[in-house]
This record gives structure tokens, C-alpha cells and sequence, in this order.
């Protein structure tokens, strides 16, 4: 036999030569058509606003060398006779490169869900990055199981048991760590559901403040006098939070307590004075002005009004113009405020006896006191 055509491990030079033919060409014009498609598609995907020939531009980039040489190598093997055990070798070589590629895709892919996610919510999962992280950490774990079970399964492992053991052990861990787990869920359902951001001014029961730092287990606030508070995310979903910088509008109610002894035809001035002074401040809403109860100690009227925007600070400024105009509104007019205080009648009876009764200042006359005061004719307050 001719050495140039003596068999080599079960084949001969000229399939040798076929087989790294394929594997020399097959990697180099893999490599190539990588390289080409990956510029040009780079090049159109910097002319357009979408984000989707980013995200296959990224993907082509992501595939390694190690990839395109194990399947060329897989092609090229096909060509050659070679027995069981070394073609179970390049199957379980190709397994584990098809693998690996597949998790640094996937890995590309979690990237790509959250960032266009955070984008599409307007940047805000962008202030809590700590929670958004964790999210990718666990997006990237799950991929990571799923692909590993894939593997173990097409390189012939029993994964049932294994999955099985899985199972029992993660309830195992769950129970144990299970404060921990509710913390963590609970910051992801802040960031997905955003019930409120960082920055926003939040009350939760009786703790008031802004939101600093939402973290894997803890949600931070920094109360309006100074301190910060520290809530466990699980406790803060169970609790009724009150969002102040989603308020649209600010509804305001105030009472004025006028004095009895104003005259009805003044008293029913008083809601359209009240009218033109709410109405007169900028950026608000009028609803409403009556004479609203007999109280007392006064004559009480509601006026009810609203804030077009969420501002506190053209609140507080709002309400301050609105009692000031009050004021000098009322001195203009000669209308008393009602005072709360304790008022004393003396009644004096013919005999030069005296007797006392007491009420409340400003209220309505006790109808006794008054029938006696009427009779005797001499009153003094």
C-alpha cells in the first residue's frame, strides 16, 4: 500500500484533508459573514430610533469564536469514520459550546428586557438600580438553570431525581429564609408596580417624608423633621401609602366662626365675599361657600376650594392670601370673628337678690337666661 493513501486512525489522507477543508472554511467564512453582517447592520442601525437592530447587532457580537469553531468542527467530523466514543466526545463538546453560547445570548437578552423596560416606565426603574440589578441577577440565575437542566439532559443525565432535588431543597431555603425572600419580592414589586419612586413624598401610616433609597430589603425615608426611617419593603406593601407627589390637584376646606351678633343681612353677604376672595387667587378652583352650622360658640361658614397642582409650598401661600383677605376683609365690613370664651349674666330680682348664669361667649342665648334677662330688663355681661 502506497503511504500517501495508507489509512489514518480509519481514514484515508484525502478525507482528512475534505475534513479540514470543511473546518479551515467553515470557521473562516462563519467568522467573515460575522464580521461583514455585524457592520453593516451597525452602520443602518445608527440611522433609525429603534432599538430592536441594536439588540441583533449585540447578539451578533456576542458570538464567540469557541461557538463557530465546535460546529464547524461538528460538520467537518461528519465527513470522517470515527468511532462511538470520540463522537461522543464532539457531541458533548458541542453540547457544552451550544450552551455556554446560549447563556451569553441570554444574557444579552435579560440586558436588553430591562433596559428597554426602564426606558419605556421614562428612566425611572433607573432610581432604584440596586432593586432593577437584582432583578437581572435573577433573570440571569433562572437562565442559567434552565440551560445547565437542558444540557445535563441532551448529554444523557437523569435529571428527574435532580429537579426533584431541587425542589425539596428550594422549599427548604424558602422556609428558612422566608423574611428575606418577602423583603425581595416585595422590592421587586415596588420597581415593576412603582406604587411610588425615589424622590416621591410618601405617607405610610403615621410617618410622613421622601423617598430616598429603595434596596433589596429595606425602603429608606427621609422624614420632613429630619430623620430617616427605615421600612422593611414586605411590611411597607401591607401598609396604605399615600403618594403626595401623584396628587393632581389639592382639595382645601376651611371654616370661619362669625359672631351672633352679626345682622342677617351681613351674614348672608359673607359666601359671596368669600366666593370673590377664593376665586380672586391664581391657579385655583372654587367649589363651594354656605352658611354651614349654627355652632356653639359661633356662626360657621365652609368654603371649599381646590389647588390646581400638587405645589405645597402655592398651597400654603394660596391659604395664607386667602385668611389674609379675610381679615382685612371683614375689619373693612365690621364683622366679628367669634371668640371662644365664658360669658357671665347677673340678674338682679326685685328683692336686690342676685343670681348668675354662665355660657359660652358668642352662642346662641340659653333660652332661660334669656326669658329672665328680657323681664328683669337689666343685663350685664
Amino acid at each position: 500500500m502506497h503511504l500517501a493513501t495508507a489509512p489514518i486512525f480509519g481514514n484515508s489522507p484525502a478525507r482528512w484533508l475534505v475534513a479540514l477543508t470543511i473546518l479551515v472554511v467553515g470557521v473562516a467564512l462563519l467568522y467573515v459573514i460575522k464580521r461583514v453582517v455585524v457592520a453593516q447592520l451597525a452602520r443602518y442601525a445608527d440611522r433609525t430610533a429603534t432599538s430592536f437592530d441594536d439588540f441583533a447587532v449585540d447578539m451578533l457580537r456576542r458570538t464567540r469564536f469557541f461557538f463557530v469553531f465546535v460546529l464547524a468542527l461538528n460538520v467537518a467530523s461528519r465527513s470522517l469514520t470515527v468511532d462511538a466514543d470520540v463522537r461522543g466526545w464532539i457531541r458533548t463538546l458541542t453540547v457544552l459550546a451550544v450552551a455556554l453560547q446560549a447563556l451569553i445570548w441570554g444574557s444579552g437578552l435579560v440586558s436588553f428586557g430591562i433596559e428597554r423596560y426602564a426606558r419605556r416606565q421614562g428612566g425611572e426603574a433607573g432610581s432604584s438600580a440596586t432593586t432593577v440589578a437584582a432583578l437581572s441577577y435573577l433573570g440571569r440565575f433562572l437562565l442559567f438553570l434552565i440551560i445547565l437542566l437542558v444540557a445535563l439532559d441532551n448529554l444523557g443525565v437523569n435529571i428527574t431525581a435532580l429537579v426533584t432535588g431541587l425542589g425539596v431543597s428550594g422549599i427548604a431555603i424558602a422556609l428558612a429564609v422566608q423574611n428575606i425572600l418577602g423583603d425581595l419580592f416585595g422590592a421587586l414589586s415596588i420597581v415593576l408596580d412603582k406604587p411610588f419612586v425615589v424622590g416621591d413624598s410618601i405617607k405610610v401610616d403615621n410617618f410622613e417624608g421622601t423617598v430616598e433609597h429603595i434596596g433589596l430589603k429595606t425602603t429608606r425615608v427621609r422624614a420632613s423633621s429630619g430623620e430617616q426611617i427605615v421600612f422593611s419593603n414586605a411590611d411597607l406593601l401591607r401598609s396604605r401609602v399615600r403618594n403626595f407627589k401623584r396628587m393632581v390637584e389639592r382639595r382645601v376646606a376651611f371654616t370661619v366662626g362669625v359672631a351672633y351678633e352679626t345682622p342677617a343681612d351681613t351674614l348672608a353677604r359673607i359666601p359671596a365675599m368669600l366666593t370673590e376672595i377664593v376665586r380672586a387667587q391664581p391657579q385655583v378652583r372654587f367649589d363651594r361657600s354656605h352658611l354651614a352650622r349654627l355652632g356653639d360658640a359661633a356662626l360657621e361658614f365652609d368654603t371649599v376650594y381646590f389647588v390646581t397642582t400638587s405645589d405645597y409650598q402655592l398651597y400654603m401661600n394660596t391659604q395664607q392670601a386667602i385668611n389674609l383677605a379675610i381679615l382685612r376683609r371683614f375689619r373693612a365690613d365690621g364683622i366679628q370673628f367669634a371668640m371662644p370664651g365664658k360669658s357671665v349674666v347677673v340678674v338682679r330680682d326685685g328683692a336686690g337678690g342676685a343670681g348668675t348664669t354662665t355660657g359660652t361667649r358668642g352662642g346662641p342665648a340659653n333660652a332661660a337666661t334669656a326669658a329672665i334677662a328680657a323681664a328683669v330688663g337689666d343685663v350685664e355681661s
